[in-house]
């Protein structure tokens, strides 16, 4: 009996058979996920905020003391600069502006996050060195899209879908030029790390690497090695620290 017939079939299935398990895997992943979710913002920043008045960067990657920061969107304006992080999440969403950690509730089961506002200061304060800004004109700015409900009272820079929209064209004073709005976007285009895909392997290194707690560091104010120390004495004895090793001139002290 000739088989041909029937391995070619099977051959002819898997073609397309693997090619869609691939795909759906793909679609599963939460840098798919992240991806879709900065490109719905995209959109909704190009249909909505004029060009002409709010310059735009997206997936921004600057230097820190640590490593890198990588910063979903900038827009720059005559009325500020706002800094936008995007959560693409559905479910439940439960938090409060000073919760270290949310709440995602899909169904009976329940998933932490990093509080997004946190994570967000981060990129504020890495805009505020880059372009040596006073904070009073830097603004926090959180988008969810992807269907979420909250489910408990969030700040108002905490947003939905096109609310991020509303949020910025509510600020209506300006405090820049036009001339300055276009010296911060070159500074930022200079400052920035390259787009590119080494750009990001090395941020999610640097990600690795802080979430490792006996990773090397530098002490953040003054450049020095940070080296694991130990408290010798009072209620938290035993406990161990990272310090500045140019102690006793530099105090930085960080948690393990």
């Amino acid at each position: 009996m000739d088989f041909s017939p029937i391995i070619a079939q099977l051959w002819g299935m898997l073609g397309w058979f693997i090619p869609a398990v691939l795909l759906i895997s793909l679609l599963k992943t939460p840098w798919f996920k992240g991806y879709i979710g900065e490109l719905l913002v995209r959109l909704f920043a190009h249909w909505q905020l004029d060009k002409r008045v709010y310059q735009r960067l997206h997936n921004v990657t600057l230097n820190t003391p640590d490593g890198t920061t990588q910063i979903d969107h900038v827009f720059l304006s005559p009325y500020g600069i706002f800094v936008l992080e995007t959560k693409n999440m559905s479910g439940w969403i439960f938090g409060s502006e000073k919760q270290a950690q949310w709440t995602q509730k899909l169904y009976k089961r329940s998933f932490k996050f990093q509080n997004p506002l946190r994570q967000n200061y981060k990129h504020l304060k890495a805009i505020e060195a880059t372009l040596g800004l006073n904070p009073q004109h830097l603004h926090s700015v959180i988008t969810f899209v992807g269907g979420s409900t909250f489910k408990t009272e969030l700040p108002a820079n905490v947003t939905q879908g096109i609310g991020f929209i509303r949020y910025i064209k509510s600020f209506q004073q300006r405090v820049f030029s036009e001339s300055e709005v276009a010296a911060m976007l070159k500074a930022l285009q200079t400052g920035r790390r390259a787009p590119t895909l080494a750009t990001h392997r090395e941020h999610v290194q640097n990600l690795k690497r802080r979430s490792d707690p006996t990773a090397e560091r530098q002490c953040p104010k003054c450049g020095s090695a940070l080296l694991i120390r130990t408290v010798k004495s009072g209620a938290k004895a035993g406990q161990q620290f990272w310090g500045c090793s140019a102690f006793p001139k530099c105090r930085t002290m960080q948690s393990l």
